[in-house]
Formats: structure tokens, sequence, C-alpha cells
């Protein structure tokens, strides 16, 4: 962890803010943060003391969804928004498993998820990481380096785990995964987690917590959660608490939806798939 600016500049950073990447980097015990997002980690582990582990099951979602897209699906290329900092395992150490040839671009608008996605990534030519801001689709599907990498006539996986819940309303997050959504082949996939309000105090917690620290943080209703899949069928089981959403995975021991802890529902998955 640093509690002064790092050695290397970074253009852009104020160490003095908290970040998501690097808050979420202290709740999940990583190095890579500043006192100030340590302090924020803290608030979040006041309002729901399993914060931790509930980040956990949202990037064990994560992996599940990547295996389903390159393993069950046939995807062979990716875009992870928000991806933040490199974690227990990655989008494309995930998918590179099954198919070494996927092609994978991280997406993050936090300098320092940039510097160390590159240093991570750089003797790998199937896998990128550039700079962009999910409220500015646009950034993201005309960015030269993506549109090289990627070949926008074949299906893509779209990923955005934990990212829906930091835009506002008023910044039309459908309207935003309309125009990331509208280029793409049919047969391409969206992955969503976000955080769904279903009445569960734990919910309403840690949305309090963020908007503290972060200044965003919002639950919605599952009406709303499932409008951001643009009407597009729901690949089974639908929308599901992230323990509990397993697609394609019979063997795993999926938990009875009145046996989850209050912080194994603070997080919903789905996937759905463009016709």
């Amino acid at each position: 962890m640093n509690d002064a600016a790092p050695e290397w500049p970074l253009s852009g950073m104020d160490a003095n803010v908290p970040s998501t990447a690097r808050v979420y980097d202290a709740i999940l015990g990583g190095r890579d943060h500043f006192k100030v997002d340590r302090e924020a980690a803290e608030i979040f582990m006041r309002a729901l003391p399993q914060v931790g582990e509930a980040a956990r099951l949202n990037r064990a979602a994560l992996m599940r969804g990547v295996r389903y897209m390159v393993g069950r699906a046939g995807i062979d290329q990716l875009i992870d928004i928000g991806c933040g900092l490199p974690t227990m395992e990655n989008t494309h150490e995930t998918a590179q498993k099954i198919d070494p040839d996927v092609r994978v671009v991280y997406v993050d608008n936090d300098p320092m998820v940039l510097s160390h996605g590159r240093a991570l990534l750089a003797d790998d030519r199937t896998t990128i990481v550039v700079t962009a801001d999910l409220r500015d689709p646009e950034s993201v599907l005309t960015n030269p380096d993506v549109r090289t990498l990627l070949d926008f006539d074949r299906p893509v996986g779209l990923v955005l785990t934990g990212m829906l819940m930091q835009v506002a309303d008023a910044e039309d997050p459908d309207g935003i995964l309309a125009t990331l959504m509208a280029p793409l082949a049919s047969g391409s996939h969206l992955f969503i987690t976000t955080w769904p309000d279903t009445g569960d105090p734990a919910q309403a917690a840690l949305s309090r917590a963020c908007l503290e620290t972060l200044g965003n943080g919002w639950i919605r209703t599952l009406d709303a959660v499932e409008r951001h899949f643009q009407g597009m069928p729901l690949v089974a089981p639908g929308l599901e608490f992230v323990p509990r959403w397993h697609p394609g995975e019979p063997d795993r021991e999926v938990p009875p939806a009145d046996a989850l802890e209050p912080f194994e529902r603070v997080l919903i998955a789905g996937m759905a798939v463009k016709p």
C-alpha cells in the first residue's frame, strides 16, 4: 500500500481523493491504494462488515460469466469496462485458460489502473488496457486501439461488473448501454452485476457508504436493473443474487434463496444476448 505519491508520475491522479478502483483494492486487501482509500474502505466495512466477502462473490460471478461467454457461447472478444486494478484472477486469465486466442480490452478511467495494466500486459499481444469513461461510451467504441484489436462484425462480450450503480439516473445508464450495444454484432453478450433495491437494509447501507465516500452508488429496483438489458433475452437463470447466478455450471452448489445472508444480497447478476 502507498501513503504518498508514487515514484512514477501519474497524470490526473489525486492521492488525496479516493477512487473507486483503489477503494475496491483496499476492500479486497490489496496494496495499490492510499490512506484516503483505506479510510473510505473502513466506512464501507462499518456499513457492511462483510463487504470484502461481497466483493469476492462479485468477482467469482464475473469469472463464471467469462467462462460462460467463452466456453459455452464461443465468444473470443471481450470488453471489460471499469475493470479496476489487477486482483485475484482477471478476465483475460480466465478467458485465455479456455481459449488462448481470446482478445480482451480492459477499460478504466483511473490512471493507476492504466499504469498497472500496461505493466502486467507488456508481453501480451491479445490483451490491452485503455483509458476511457463509461459515461462517454463513444470514447470506448471509437478508441483506435479497441478498433484495431476487436472486430465488431463478430460477437463481443461486454462486461460491466459493479459499475452501473456509479452512474446517476440523470446520466442515463440505459442510454449509455444502448450506445455500447448498438455497433456490436448479433450474438454479442452483455454481462452486468450491480446493486439492487429489494428492500434489504444492507443494500441501503452500502449505498449510503458509497455516496459518502465516492459521491455515487445508487441502488435500483429489479425492474430498473432489468431495463439495463435493453429488452434482450436473458441467459438462465435470469437476474439472480450473485451467489445464485450460475449459468452453465450445473455441478456448482447453489444456495437456496431464503438461506442467503444480507451481504450475499447486495449484488445481483444478469447476462443477455443480442438477437
